[in-house]
């Protein structure tokens, strides 16, 4: 199971969520493994049955009220009824006082606390947000990832077929790297794959014959982009005169990623043939089946439409032609 330690946290998005560690520094180390925050308003109020404590707490401004209105022997016993499960941290929302009785505890008990002055709704959907980055299933593919026209091409076969050369092509053609080589997706809680590159990868291609390019350096900053969604997977493979090669479109191919279900193009590929038009192409037909209309059905329809009617194909012939 993929974890985050509360150190991490703080270190990753203490700035971006304005978190500040107010007590608890011995507990940096404790373990967050859920995205998703806990709010203990009926722990408050002693009942701990459904009690999610593996989550972080986020106490608000109904909370902290809560426990500014009970008396100093109360308000400790009730948080000690907190503090006596291994809670990862607890974050006080809406730059609320910390009562000094929760850094005590949270000191004691190696549990951090921490404050924000974002509201807790605020609050809660950027740090789920965030994180659920950090816990999405996660996996890598050998291939490239170029951004064609607004649809995310994976284009995947055996290393030396001419993944990275097509790439090369569609950048120079204006189309946008993402990755090259290794490409890591993600699966978000949507069912939706996102691609991105390595670190030390990032921005660069590999050319056999001519080495690493950076296409940042070479092509300007719109010649790449940080992640996108991964939409279609092109196959690459060798032309064989003994495989069949579907001709007109109807027969739909998916290769599962992560159990999500991408189409996938297989391109059969010889010397001269133009893969990069034939990439464009691919991802405008995505866009046309996005939107609803599927050629390779059309045909079909129209087809069989003439065919019931008995209606023998037109040859249309200008009059001034001789």
């Amino acid at each position: 199971m993929q974890t985050i330690s509360i150190g991490e946290v703080i270190q990753n998005y203490g700035e971006k969520l304005s978190l500040e560690l107010v007590a608890g520094h011995k507990g940096l180390d404790n373990k967050l493994a859920f995205s998703d925050v806990h709010r203990p308003g009926l722990v408050l109020a002693g009942f701990v049955g459904l009690f999610t404590y593996d989550r972080a707490q986020v106490m608000g401004n109904s909370e902290m009220l809560y426990l500014g209105g009970l008396s100093p022997q109360g308000c400790r016993m009730v948080l000690e009824t907190i503090y006596q499960f291994d809670i990862p941290c607890i974050v006080i929302t809406d730059d609320n006082d910390v009562l000094p009785v929760m850094k005590e505890l949270s000191d004691q008990r190696g549990v951090p606390l921490l404050t924000t002055s974002f509201s807790t709704t605020k609050f809660s959907h950027f740090f789920s947000d965030y994180l659920d980055d950090v816990f999405a299933p996660r996996t890598t593919q050998h291939g490239s990832l170029v951004d064609v026209y607004g649809i995310g091409l994976l284009f995947v076969g055996r290393s030396g077929i001419g993944k990275s050369e097509i790439a090369l092509d569609l950048v120079e053609r204006g189309h946008r790297l993402v990755a090259d080589d290794v490409v890591f997706v993600f699966r978000k809680l949507q069912g939706m794959l996102v691609g991105t590159s390595a670190d030390t990868l990032r921005d660069h291609l590999e050319i056999r014959g001519l080495g690493v390019l950076n296409v940042r350096n070479m092509f300007g900053v719109r010649a790449v982009r940080f992640q996108k969604r991964v939409e279609v997977v092109v196959k690459l493979v060798e032309w064989d005169d003994s495989e069949r090669y579907d001709r007109i479109g109807l027969e739909e191919d998916w290769v599962s990623i992560l159990d999500v279900e991408i189409p996938q193009v297989t391109i059969p590929i010889y010397p001269g043939k133009n893969i990069t038009v034939i990439a464009e192409a691919i991802a405008l037909n995505y866009q046309l089946k996005i939107q609803g209309y599927h050629t390779a059905r059309e045909f079909n329809r129209r087809l069989v439409e003439r065919m019931q009617k008995k209606d023998p194909p037109r040859v249309l012939v200008r009059a001034d032609v001789e």
